[in-house]
């Protein structure tokens, strides 16, 4: 697969992943998600999750499975945003490695096919996705309501690159 094909999602939102709804989620035939957390769930500068991403979880853990996958290592950190939003989770995911987002799914007893790798970075959450058959998601990063200034450059430069190697980068 080329690497355009790679880090191309499946998905992309064009907002937050709070608009990411049952709906969308049944019409593309997804019975789990693995989530990436900083900047995905919660802004890097947020220590516990938002009122409105505890609803989000609450409206659609009936109906999917969900795990939390970050790359972080702080385990306080991470348990923190686990434990208020009462999700199972792995920390150090190194992703692009396959090896935790593996775990993750092989946890949920669901075919690859049928979860979604969501995040918001393109050579990490997407990547990694694609590189296991996932279905990817690319939202947005949550906003720090606190910062005027929205400023993601590791963001636009994996777009950039993403797109001189030939991944279609736009919402579907």
């Amino acid at each position: 697969m080329s690497w355009g094909k790679l880090l191309e999602p499946d998905l992309i939102l064009g907002n937050s992943i709070l608009s990411l709804t049952l709906d969308v989620l049944q019409k593309n035939n997804l019975k789990g998600l693995v989530l990436d957390v900083d900047e995905t769930l919660v802004p890097m500068s947020a220590v516990q999750a938002s009122d409105e991403l505890k609803q989000w979880v609450q409206e659609l853990r009936p109906s999917v499975e969900l795990w939390l996958v970050s790359n972080n290592i702080s385990q306080a950190r991470i348990s923190r945003i686990a434990e208020s939003l009462n999700l199972p989770y792995i920390l150090g995911a190194r992703k692009p490695s396959r090896r935790k987002l593996r775990q993750a799914v092989t946890a949920m007893n669901i075919p690859f096919e049928q979860v979604a790798m969501v995040g918001d970075r393109l050579f990490t959450d997407v990547l990694a996705g694609n590189r296991l058959g996932m279905f990817t998601i690319l939202v947005e990063p949550m906003v720090d309501p606190a910062k005027l200034v929205r400023r993601y450059p590791i963001r636009t430069v994996e777009v950039w690159l993403s797109q001189v190697l030939g991944a279609s980068l736009n919402s579907r």
